[in-house]
């Protein structure tokens, strides 16, 4: 997708040619367009290279470590931040990939917050070292910038993490190594149980070991004089 922003914008470059009338136009048809292409239109250099970097980071992050989710979390991202920003944001362009990043880095931080489990954690804590400039740009505090795309995206995130922090990655799932007869071992060095008992209750059970060998062992005597008394006779 990065590779796609590049290509589009070297297209711009070369053939002087206005994108922005693909952006999203607020509650006009026509800028309904925006929805799929605004994205991919960036107004300058430091534009596009402001939203690739994070847009690799962020999107390496998604589908290396939310696999089940990383297609329809990163689809539903980036068709509801620009329909919300059809819906709502000022009369006006808007174009850039930033409400995609924003969505992406707030559905990273929110699933740590839903899924409360030691990854998720820390994903949600490394973007937000890496990002927590961006809280920022959800207000508007520029002028030709889109705060409402910013504002949209986290909203998308959080609504999104929210939807799927019940689908649990296969490396999220607890398991009992006890819980799966083939991990038995054929025998332990001590019982399992041999911390849960006091002991009183040890010298107990070792107690009753010794008396079961020793009637073990006075019946194996008593069977071998036998055999021994009948092979005489």
């Amino acid at each position: 997708m990065v590779g796609v922003l590049w290509l589009v914008h070297i297209w711009k470059i070369s053939s002087d040619h206005n994108f922005g009338q693909y952006g999203v136009f607020p509650r006009e048809w026509s800028g309904m367009k925006g929805i799929l292409f605004a994205p991919f239109i960036h107004g300058d250099l430091k534009h596009l290279i402001s939203n690739s970097v994070p847009l690799i980071v962020l999107t390496t992050i998604l589908i290396y470590f939310y696999r089940k989710v990383a297609f329809p979390v990163f689809t539903i991202v980036y068709l509801l931040t620009g329909f919300a920003v059809w819906l709502f944001a000022r009369r006006s362009y808007h174009i850039g990939a930033s409400g995609v990043v924003y969505g992406l880095v707030s559905f990273i931080f929110w699933s740590g917050i839903f899924r409360r489990n030691l990854r998720s954690i820390v994903l949600a804590l490394v973007v937000t070292i890496l990002y927590s400039g961006y809280f920022a740009g959800i207000v508007p505090n520029e002028d030709g910038v889109s705060w409402e795309s910013h504002l949209f995206g986290a909203f998308a995130g959080l609504i999104v993490a929210f939807m799927v922090k019940g689908i649990v990655e296969d490396e999220e799932i607890k398991v009992d190594p006890w819980a799966d007869e083939e991990l038995e071992p054929d025998q332990y060095y001590l019982p399992r149980d041999t911390f849960e008992k006091t002991k009183a209750e040890r010298f107990a059970e070792r107690q009753r070991q010794i008396r079961e060998e020793q009637a073990r062992i006075a019946a194996e005597k008593a069977r071998n004089t036998g055999w021994e008394s009948d092979s005489t006779l």
